[in-house]
């Protein structure tokens, strides 16, 4: 009886939260519009964003206000070589943009989290705002690149030699892209790699004492987060057929915490919500001609009352806090694992009894 209730208390939930979000984002395109599609597939580009964001931030405890500079830089590189050297085939044009994510990434960590000293959250979140803002000055102010104006891609992207345009063709591409970055990003967070980030997340010191270089650890992730932001970038510049200083700055930085947030950090899936829920509401309130001027104030607003009143995000909302932690190990079952070790601990002492 006791298992029973045990397991019942247990019962997991995100899998059918993954199950119904994947099933809805296949049917988005046989449901609505071409035009309702293509602001859909915008959507799933900035959920790859959000999605880098929750992997610093809501499993590793790196508060980052920077990850549109990834994203931006990416973008940028795929306008320069469209435009520059001729090439709009995505599958070159791809493994380019998270090279430059990375590398991007790699350098803004090795800077802010590789130091002799441990960086506060303040630090680092200061230190990737700053690194977002002058970025944006710089691309802000360069001719080359465009300057204010950004950069037009005039040619549409190609996938073995075919165009593809915005439509539900696009859609699919770019779904099956958030489909591979969410199931790698769930593969890193649920193994061993991922313990030591929820480790690094929950005590940071003690962590530290136990041997663990923990900020390799956190370059490591941060490095790969910026590789998703650079894809995400990479999507969106051949999308939307335009880049520009907006994409790196603050602005949209703060939007991907704001996904993030309002979705549920911690989940992976939650971001996607968030953004599904944000973007909607931004459409839907934009559109109404009485709430035009006010539409941006009453938004903050909703973003506000969730964040502050529901820490959690509309995830929590379903979600428990064990299932939102998760379970670590081998088999992948955390409360099987503990009750081994009871009883790996317990044996000693049994034996200490027999004996006496």
């Amino acid at each position: 009886m006791k298992k029973a209730e045990a397991a019942k208390r247990t019962r997991k939930v995100l899998p059918i939260v993954e199950a119904a979000l994947l099933v809805g984002l296949l049917a988005v395109p046989h449901i609505t519009s071409d035009f309702q599609t293509i602001i859909a597939s915008r959507m799933l580009i900035l959920a790859i964003l959000a999605i880098s964001f929750d992997l610093c931030w809501g499993w590793s405890g790196i508060m980052t206000f920077g990850q549109a500079l990834y994203f931006g830089v990416a973008g940028y590189v795929a306008a320069l070589l469209a435009n520059k050297a001729g090439i709009v085939e995505l599958l070159l044009i791809l493994p380019v943009s998270m090279a430059t994510g990375l590398i991007v990434a790699l350098l803004i960590g090795w800077f802010l989290l590789l130091g002799k000293r441990t960086p506060t959250v303040i630090f680092v979140a200061l230190g990737t705002l700053t690194a977002s803002y002058a970025a944006e000055r710089l691309v802000a102010g360069w001719q080359w690149v465009g300057a204010a104006n950004g950069m037009s891609i005039w040619e549409f992207a190609t996938i073995g030699g075919a165009e593809i345009e915005p439509g539900m063709l696009f859609y699919y591409f770019i779904l099956a892209f958030l489909v591979a970055a969410y199931l790698l990003s769930r593969r890193i967070v649920r193994s061993q790699f991922g313990l030591v980030l929820a480790g690094m997340r929950q005590n940071e010191e003690r962590l530290a004492y136990f041997g663990y270089r923990v900020q390799v650890f956190k370059a490591l992730i941060f490095a790969f987060a910026g590789m998703l932001a650079g894809l995400a970038g990479g999507l969106y510049a051949f999308h939307e057929g335009f880049i520009g200083p907006a994409s790196m700055g603050m602005g949209l930085s703060t939007y991907a915490v704001l996904y993030g947030l309002f979705g549920g950090i911690g989940t992976l899936a939650g971001p996607i919500i968030g953004v599904g829920a944000i973007e909607t509401l931004a459409f839907v309130l934009s559109d109404i001609n009485a709430l035009k001027p006010y539409w941006p104030v009453i938004l903050g607003l909703i973003m506000l009352v969730v964040v502050v009143y529901r820490p959690t995000g509309l995830l929590g909302l379903v979600l428990s806090d064990r299932e939102r932690v998760g379970s670590y190990g081998l088999g992948g079952d955390g409360a099987a694992a503990t009750e081994k070790a009871k009883a790996a601990a317990a044996e000693p002492a049994e034996a200490k009894r027999g004996a006496a």
